[in-house]
């Protein structure tokens, strides 16, 4: 729930329904059965979103990502037995931005949706180059997970990349 109120808030119908969207959005980031009132922070912080957001679909044009990767373990024999892909983003001014960062508002863009693609297809061609026996895990976003066509597109990647499917956590 997001809170509004007349007048501290805003006079006009325009201005409180902005202000309790903001509020809204600020209380869907503190998850499940929250709430939160409008505060003039919310501004800045909505300004300081939308200039990621901004920055995201410009990165994805330039291709500003990377992609590395993390061993996976079988602890019983103490064997890697997949590489984890993570990506990160390189912003001209930001440097380095973390993934609990930017993929909150590509979520909530739906931003994260090209950008997981392009990571699964980047971490896929180069897992072909990899030992037969070691694996390609990679997170999934939810947003990119129940998007349509979701299926379709890894589908499409491995195709493309000619990646085993069996390799493919």
């Amino acid at each position: 729930v997001g809170v509004a109120i007349a007048p501290y808030d805003g006079v006009e119908r325009v201005e409180l329904t902005r202000a309790a969207d903001l509020a809204l959005y600020a209380s869907k980031n503190g998850g499940r059965g929250q709430f939160r009132f409008y505060a003039a922070d919310l501004e800045h912080e909505s300004s300081l979103r939308k200039r990621m957001e901004d920055d995201l679909a410009e990165a994805i044009e330039a291709g500003s990502f990377t992609v590395e990767y993390q061993p996976c373990v079988d602890l019983r024999n103490n064997t890697v037995v997949a590489l984890e892909a993570q990506y990160s983003w390189e912003d001209e001014q930001r440097g380095r931005v973390s993934q609990g960062t930017f993929i909150p508002v590509a979520e909530g863009s739906r931003l994260i949706i090209p950008i997981g693609e392009w990571a699964l297809r980047k971490a896929c061609r180069e897992a072909c180059e990899w030992p037969q026996n070691l694996r390609l895990s990679i997170n999934i976003s939810p947003v990119q997970f129940e998007s349509s066509g979701f299926v379709d597109m890894v589908a499409k990647v491995l195709v493309e990349t000619g990646l085993d499917p069996a390799r493919l956590d």
